[in-house]
């Protein structure tokens, strides 16, 4: 949709957006009808596009994604408004910046922990997320001084998710908060499905001296020529066999 074309109202809501990195794919929308992921890049220092996408439908402001030649003769990912009548603006006005007192009670709460990684890390390396996404719930003041609604992530996995989520059928048709209560981003410790996906996940992170353990477990695979994700699932098959069998033989 050119600009020009949008509803007076959509823009408003547009142009009311005071968040720095939403603001610029905003701004730059309303001006060259849809900005690529190497305008994003290269132009405004945002190394991470779809993150900077996802801000901006967090703001309950619809994006669509497609393709454009980029500089280089490839074909790149771009982004322009989708159907305005699409807004999911909240009382809010989209996303809220979330309160310092949020992360002390997930911290208090949870620990210093990612709760997909199940590390600890610095406070400040940990991000407060929506456990059901924005685009499908929304934003209510209730939900935002309540800790039970939101999960503490390191970058890594906020990545993971935010890709897994933008790919869902849940997260792009259907909107419906109850099938992302039982998806593994939203609730790790309890889940019955995987972006919709009839799958178990465990995600994995080696840090410090277990970064040693990695590159022997890495060197291995390569010799056995198997892949890592393989491979751990074999030793675990093995151990889960050999610990079944002896129970059974106590019995």
């Amino acid at each position: 949709m050119n600009p020009s074309d949008l509803p007076e109202d959509f823009v408003a809501r547009c142009k009311a957006v005071t968040a720095k990195r939403p603001r610029t794919v905003i701004d730059h929308i309303l001006v060259h009808g849809f900005v690529t992921t190497e305008e994003l890049k290269e132009k405004y220092g945002y190394n991470h596009p779809p993150r900077a996408a996802r801000d901006v439908r967090e703001q309950g402001i619809p994006l669509e994604t497609f393709r454009v030649t980029g500089s280089d003769g490839r074909k790149i990912g771009a982004y322009r408004f989708g159907n305005p009548t699409k807004g999911r603006f909240s009382r809010l006005s989209g996303r809220t910046a979330f309160a310092k007192t949020l992360k002390s009670k997930l911290i208090e709460q949870h620990g210093r922990r990612c709760a997909i990684y199940l590390e600890e890390f610095d406070p400040q390396a940990l991000q407060i997320d929506h456990r059901i996404p924005f685009e499908v719930a929304g934003d209510s003041a209730v939900a935002m001084d309540d800790p039970s609604g939101y999960m503490l992530l390191c970058g890594s996995a906020n990545r993971a998710k935010s890709w897994s989520c933008e790919h869902c059928v849940n997260w792009q048709e259907l909107k419906d908060p109850e099938m992302c209560r039982r998806c593994y981003w939203a609730y790790p410790e309890d889940y019955d499905h995987v972006a919709m996906r009839q799958a178990r996940r465990t995600d994995i992170l080696w840090t410090g001296d277990e970064i040693l353990v990695y590159e022997r477990l890495k060197q291995r695979t390569m010799e056995l020529q198997k892949g890592i994700p393989a491979y751990i699932k074999e030793i675990i098959e093995k151990h889960v066999q050999v610990t079944t069998s002896g129970q059974g033989e106590s019995k």
